[in-house]
């Protein structure tokens, strides 16, 4: 990984900013329908990319289920939540982590959306055993302190924060879609684009978190952040005209 590559391409980025107001909308607009397709659909939403579309827009699609629309309205608001969260540049904290989960899973499980699980959980295909729930709020307390005092590169950082709360799995179901949340809100914190894991991409996603979870070896993990992050730049590019 060559993260001083990442800072070239964020520095020329920040050359173009403020953004025209029409390529942020344009951007902004394609962002959050690519962002939320490929995060439900890795999660089992069956939406296609134009039915999240139609969906996002308010109509319903027939043949799907009431949870699957919930879910794609419900992840929008979370991104605008994380956006709003990146103008104030506030530190991570549990606080906003709880807050992105029950945004998550509004109207779909209130009773436990923005709580820690109370119950132990097993990850479906998965090797790693993720802890017992007694010792889920402590895991949480240091997982928000190593972040706060690491001196990693911020993709790097963002990456770990995104591995390691997947493996306490603090909540009962939406912990993925939270984790990929957490992380766009600390790379756009930083300046760099949110980075979007594709459906396609999912095995290879899978298996690289349970490497990193069960051999504490993260560097296929990064690798694959690192390559999502520079095809992030892609469509900045594209909407600018810039070589």
């Amino acid at each position: 990984m060559n993260l001083s590559h990442l800072d070239l391409l964020k520095e020329k980025l920040d050359q173009y900013r403020p953004l025209p107001k029409a390529v942020l909308h344009n951007l902004h607009e394609d962002l959050v329908l690519r962002w939320t397709y490929h995060s439900n659909a890795i999660e089992g939403n069956t939406l296609t990319l134009k039915e999240t579309k139609v969906a996002l827009e308010g109509i319903t699609v027939g043949g799907k289920t009431l949870r699957e629309h919930f879910e794609v309205i419900n992840h929008q608001d979370a991104i605008l939540f994380v956006e709003a969260l990146v103008q104030k540049a506030e530190i991570v904290s549990e606080w906003q982590i709880k807050n992105i989960h029950q945004l998550i899973l509004k109207n779909i499980d209130d009773e436990n959306a923005g709580q820690y699980r109370r119950i132990n959980v097993i990850i479906a295909g998965a090797k790693h055993i993720p802890p017992d729930f007694i010792h889920v709020p402590q895991q949480m307390e240091s997982l928000i302190c190593e972040y706060q005092t690491s001196k990693c590169h911020p993709v790097e950082r963002a990456a770990k924060l995104h591995c390691d709360l997947v493996k306490i799995h603090p909540f009962v179901d939406g912990n993925g879609r939270t984790a990929r949340l957490l992380m766009n809100l600390e790379l756009m914190k930083f300046g760099f684009p949110a980075v979007i894991l594709p459906i396609e991409r999912r095995l290879e996603y899978y298996e690289t978190l349970d490497k990193a979870h069960i051999e504490g070896n993260y560097t296929l993990f990064f690798s694959l952040i690192y390559e999502m992050t520079l095809l992030s730049f892609a469509p900045y590019w594209h909407a600018l005209c810039v070589k």
